[in-house]
């Protein structure tokens, strides 16, 4: 039976971007793992409300990483001396612990590589200390380390003990999943701060446009358990 879709509890789902209406409309499922098949999920939930012209499947870039076995246990983490020091320097915020603990960092360092994580860590502080600006450690670290999420008390059990990396391959991913239910599919890395899209069906999907129809982010990864969802335009 085909399910009602309705907005998260304070999520809007019109959101207006260039003048055009937009709506945002998440999709409910299981509790998904590393004992799913991304396009098996997609197809079952995503599928069967996709019906109007136009229509975007978006799918959370962390539900893609547990399919893929890309979420790990913490206990199962065991920083290095630099996860520790480099972790202490990262800003915290209310939207994430993002590398801001040793297990992320850890995670960070296997991810991207030491060098280029030192590197990163290095412009970072020439952009704050000199030109007053941030996010330089993210644009040379690149989205595999951007992407990495820690826990935090609003993620549903049992991932509030892991550390999800960002998933592989993201725009085959979505081109594989839209030849499964036959609309764009979108793959996607959105908190209440931000987002972008990792990864794309086709050129149809403006990631830049998209990254802006999703940047107060209509999901929710806690008991809302709606790691996808539908862009519908709104004429």
């Amino acid at each position: 039976m085909e399910q009602e879709l309705h907005p998260n509890a304070g999520k809007n789902d019109i959101i207006e971007v260039d003048g055009v209406r937009y709506q945002r409309l998440p999709i409910k499922t299981h509790l998904i793992t590393d004992k799913d098949n991304i396009l098996d999920v997609a197809e079952k939930y995503g599928k069967p409300v996709l019906s109007k012209p136009g229509d975007v499947l978006f799918i959370s870039e962390k539900c893609v990483a547990c399919t893929q076995r890309r979420a790990i246990p913490l206990a199962d983490i065991k920083p290095r001396k630099l996860a520790y020091k480099l972790s202490a320097h990262v800003t915290k915020t209310p939207h994430g612990i993002g590398l801001g603990m040793p297990e992320t960092m850890e995670m960070a360092l296997r991810e991207v590589g030491s060098l280029r994580i030192l590197f990163a860590a290095a412009i970072s502080v020439i952009g704050k200390k000199i030109f007053r600006k941030k996010g330089w450690f993210y644009a040379v670290a690149g989205y595999r380390a951007r992407s990495i999420d820690g826990p935090c008390h609003n993620t549903i059990p049992p991932y509030n003990h892991y550390v999800v990396l960002g998933p592989l391959k993201p725009d085959q991913v979505a081109k594989d999943i839209a030849a499964r239910v036959g609309y764009d599919v979108a793959i996607v890395d959105i908190n209440d701060l931000e987002g972008q899209i990792l990864g794309a069906s086709s050129k149809a999907v403006n990631k830049k446009l998209y990254a802006r129809i999703l940047k107060d982010n209509p999901l929710g990864q806690d008991d809302q358990q709606t790691p996808m969802g539908i862009i519908r335009r709104v004429d």
